[in-house]
């Protein structure tokens, strides 16, 4: 589900792909719930994070995970990608969700 403005009562809840893609095709990429990731937390950037799109699960604390992207009770600012935050490996939200990815043969 993705969280909408309705006409006069605030926020609602509409079915996925209620609203238009982006450029890539992709719909309903923020602003519904914070994406779940299997990076390992780490308080920064420095170190070795991957630059190849896979999970950054070498150092850090495993013991975490980093959720991504914001959700409909948070402050706009955090409703991007950019956004980021760490959670216990096992955690249960009504905030929190996660994506499923497969890659596609060209």
């Amino acid at each position: 589900m993705q969280i909408g403005r309705g006409s006069g009562s605030g926020l609602w809840i509409a079915p996925v792909g209620s609203f238009p893609a982006n450029a890539f095709g992709l719909h309903d990429m923020h602003g519904n719930v914070w994406e779940w990731v299997e990076d390992c937390w780490h308080e920064s950037y420095e170190g070795n994070p991957s630059t190849d799109g896979s999970a950054w699960t070498a150092g850090g604390d495993c013991n975490q995970r980093v959720v991504r992207g914001g959700s409909f009770n948070f402050p706009p600012h955090h409703l991007r990608s950019a956004a980021r935050g760490g959670t216990d490996k096992v955690f249960t939200s009504t905030n929190t969700g996660f994506r499923v990815g497969r890659t596609l043969a060209p």
